[in-house]
């Protein structure tokens, strides 16, 4: 027993001395990622370079560019992001603060009058602090400090100023832990933050090409509809000189009649997607329509990117940063609860100017000095610092398992988009040619059905095809818009090192 007591003193009294941080040190996790991607990718064309962080340039609309520049801007979202990494920023000034002493300064004065009734050993009492009760504890001063002595019926005052400090010592490094845990969440804040924009850029533009495929398939239907009613009138010129019956007339204004109808659902799905863009840029659901309803319909590039290796979104996705920050913070919260199971040592000290007059409140005389040491040692409360170290472990956990799910996501998120694309420029190119071959036919039989060599109902039918072939074409091509901001977003596409958090605004909201 003497052996051990010899041993356990002196390395206690070392590490008191030395001061230690326990808890498990944090390491970065190593996730097993591919190689490369198994979903086929296309080269970039030569010459070529897009830029990750404004991405959405590449497709070359300068509608598009504005739109999402507003969003990043005014999103509510995004502005809440950029709350949430301000308040963590003030939680590291609080923890930074734990670590180190505090200083108050205090004043006060004073006044006693004993009773008539009370004799001199109560008056004693009363300089002693017997009979002043918790009054002789406030700021270490009470009225027993003064000099003199009064009598029953007579009173008696004290001022008193100074400075009272204390410093909890970190000797177990909790307080250090709760500073890597502050540091890791102010870290995840800001990769959140970065992740929003990354999805605010990307729900942007997805939201634009669907609100332009509307647009485009509207202004199909109405060129449609153009050539539908010049075919009525010329059904009817043909119908008067007996090359067609007149059925042929009516069947041709009840097509006119059914394309029209089919237009319907997308104006109104039009205004659908200008709402929607409203309202991710922070605006009224009709705040836009004026604007976007102007916009000419033209033809979007498709660019072309490589996806990159598996292990650049290690770094790359924000969310995957995020995730390994949480962690980092989890691990270190570990520490803190830790620390708790070990003793607590405090100084605390006392100086003050306390006199019975204010005139020579000030002078050496008046000095008074008060210091003090404790240390408070854990000793029974059921298992509630090890229950509590337990539950830290498995927020760890937790934290790590988030994080591997969002890696194995990540990569998911890629490969999806791949192999979609792939096989949508596939598809995109056989409607091209169904586009061409389908006008071409419909050509011929309206040459035909002029001549009066085929029925009304073979060049109706091949007229529906061209349109249908058209619209398909048209929702092919923002398809491949759809899954190259897809595949943009997968890669973390969005952000860049220099963004940086706004100050807070000021508006009627936020004072």
């Amino acid at each position: 027993m003497r052996a051990r007591a010899s041993i356990v003193g002196p390395a206690l009294a070392a590490m008191l001395l030395a001061g230690c941080t326990v808890g498990p040190n944090y390491r970065p996790p190593a996730m097993d990622v591919p190689a490369a991607f198994v979903g086929p990718q296309v080269a970039a064309a030569p010459g070529v370079s897009i830029d990750p962080a404004r991405w959405w340039t590449a497709f070359g609309d300068p509608q598009l560019d504005g739109l999402i520049d507003r969003a990043l801007k005014d999103n509510p979202d995004i502005a809440i992001a950029a709350s949430r990494v301000r308040q963590a920023r003030t939680q590291e000034i609080v923890a930074r603060a734990a670590g180190r002493p505090t200083v108050n300064a205090s004043a006060n004065a004073t006044a006693l009058e004993f009773s008539k009734n009370a004799g001199l050993s109560t008056i004693a009492r009363s300089f002693s602090g017997g009979d002043t009760g918790g009054a002789n504890n406030s700021g270490g001063t009470g009225v027993g400090t003064g000099s003199g002595i009064a009598l029953p019926g007579r009173g008696i005052t004290t001022f008193a100023a100074g400075f009272d400090a204390s410093w909890e010592l970190d000797l177990f490094g909790g307080v250090r832990r709760q500073q890597e845990g502050a540091r890791a969440r102010t870290e995840a804040a800001i990769w959140s933050r970065r992740d929003a924009a990354v999805t605010l850029a990307a729900e942007v533009a997805q939201a634009y090409f669907a609100l332009r495929l509307d647009q485009v398939q509207a202004a199909t239907i109405d060129q449609e509809l153009i050539r539908q009613r010049r075919a009525l009138q010329i059904a009817g010129n043909v119908a008067k000189v007996g090359l067609v019956p007149p059925i042929d007339v009516t069947r041709q204004r009840g097509s006119i009649t059914a394309t029209e109808a089919r237009a319907e659902p997308i104006r109104a799905d039009i205004d659908v997607r200008m709402h929607a863009l409203a309202i991710l840029l922070g605006e009224p659901p009709a705040a836009l329509m004026g604007e976007l309803a102007a916009m000419p319909v033209r033809t979007l590039a498709v660019p072309t990117i490589p996806a990159g290796l598996p292990s650049d979104l290690l770094r790359r996705r924000p969310d995957v940063r995020a995730a390994e920050r949480d962690l980092a913070a989890s691990t270190a919260d570990i520490g803190v609860a830790v620390a708790d199971l070990y003793p607590k040592f405090s100084l605390t000290g006392v100086a003050q100017l306390i006199s019975t007059a204010l005139g020579n409140l000030f002078s050496g005389d008046s000095l008074q000095l008060t210091s003090s040491g404790a240390v408070q040692f854990p000793l029974v409360d059921f298992g509630r610092r090890k229950a509590t170290v337990t539950a830290r472990e498995e927020d760890r956990e937790q934290a790590y398992l988030r994080y591997r799910t969002t890696v194995l996501q990540a990569l998911r998120d890629v490969e999806d988009p791949l192999t979609q694309i792939a096989g949508e420029r596939r598809r995109n190119a056989a409607l091209a040619r169904a586009v061409t071959d389908a006008q071409s036919s419909a050509s011929a039989l309206e040459a035909q059905y002029r001549t009066g060599f085929i029925a009304q109902d073979s060049l109706l039918n091949a007229q529906s095809d061209v349109l249908s072939a058209r619209e398909q074409l048209a929702a092919s091509d923002a398809q491949l818009r759809q899954l190259t901001a897809a595949l943009f977003k997968a890669m973390g596409g969005g952000w860049s090192e220099g963004d940086d958090v706004p100050p807070r605004p000021t508006s009627p909201a936020t004072p």
